[in-house]
């Protein structure tokens, strides 16, 4: 069955212990400035690309797993992700001396399964319809394990939420901080500590154009269906919003961004030309958005998400094509 847990926003204290967990496990990643000439808005990039699994998620999977049993990590761990997760996951279970098994939908990108491999996860390819079935009913027939969910768990949120944490540390006047949308426990976990500590910061998300249900859920003011179409943006986008993030989401929010496959494609080149910075689809989906006119004048962060991204797809990008 569907999971029916109900959800809350994550606190202040919350996060605030979770980045102590969190010592030595994930980095404080740089917060850099976008070349002023790019853009009309003060644009700075919080580079979680930088991270060692090359993705956020280290926090959110090292603050639930730290936070779990320890006789029910003994039967080992397990999660559905696309790709970044399952790597956070999986390194956080190598470092513990653990068995880990990810459920990966079946156009996870070779990058990111090799990833997992590598860091001694198990892959288990799925129809992109039982992977997602899998994360809503919050594990998988059958499979043993401790199973942690990509976004909605508080622990997970409580890990993204230390991002927040960095971004005031190193910044002050912050009008609006960009966060990719996929599951939502990204964007939930930075605006919850954000709202905290600058109740003034607007958290918008991030969605791209073949598959934005948040930005759809909102105009609805239920969660409403979309078509998913799969792009190489392949780190964000489905048909739906969870049930679970809904209420958060909806009361978090300031809003949406929606951004086109070919705004996408010319952010991840525009970051590797003039920042150095290779980002992954979902994680130069901000700075498309930060180019848009809402933004100019502003001061903003956006939050580069990952940095995941196939070496092939890349130098296509780089060659001015979209994969």
């Amino acid at each position: 069955m569907t999971s029916t847990r109900v959800l809350s926003a994550v606190t202040l204290e919350a996060v605030r212990e979770a980045r102590k967990r969190l010592d030595g496990v994930a980095f404080r990643t740089p917060l850099v400035r976008l070349p002023a000439d790019i853009g009309n808005a003060e644009t700075y990039l919080k580079l979680e690309s930088l991270q060692p699994i090359g993705s956020f998620k280290l926090r959110g999977a090292g603050n639930a797993m730290a936070l779990a049993d320890k006789r029910d990590l003994e039967r080992g761990v397990y999660t559905a992700s696309a790709g970044n997760m399952a790597q956070g996951v999986a390194w956080c279970a190598r470092e513990r001396g653990l068995t880990c098994k990810v459920i990966v939908p079946d156009h996870a990108p070779k990058t990111k399964t090799d990833a997992i491999e590598r860091l001694g996860g198990e892959v288990i390819r799925k129809p992109f319809d039982e992977w997602w079935q899998t994360i809503l009913n919050h594990g998988y027939p059958g499979m043993d394990g401790f199973f942690v969910h990509p976004f909605a768990d508080e622990a997970v949120m409580a890990g993204n939420g230390t991002i927040a944490l960095e971004i005031f540390d190193d910044l002050d006047d912050v009008d609006a901080i960009l966060v990719p949308y996929g599951g939502g426990g990204l964007v939930c976990g930075i605006a919850a500590a954000a709202r905290a500590v600058s109740p003034r910061t607007k958290v918008y998300a991030v969605e791209v154009e073949t598959g934005a249900p948040l930005t759809a859920s909102l105009a609805a003011g239920a969660p409403t269906p979309v078509t998913y179409t799969r792009s190489f943006v392949d780190g964000m986008g489905s048909g739906g919003v969870s049930e679970e993030m809904w209420p958060l989401a909806k009361s978090l929010l300031a809003g949406t961004f929606v951004v086109t496959v070919a705004e996408v494609a010319a952010a991840v080149k525009l970051l590797a030309e003039r920042s150095r910075i290779v980002a992954e689809g979902a994680g130069a989906s901000t700075v498309a958005a930060a180019l848009s006119s809402e933004m100019e004048g502003k001061r903003v962060v956006c939050v580069i998400s990952g940095g995941n991204i196939d070496a092939e797809k890349l130098a296509t990008i780089l060659r001015g094509e979209i994969p």
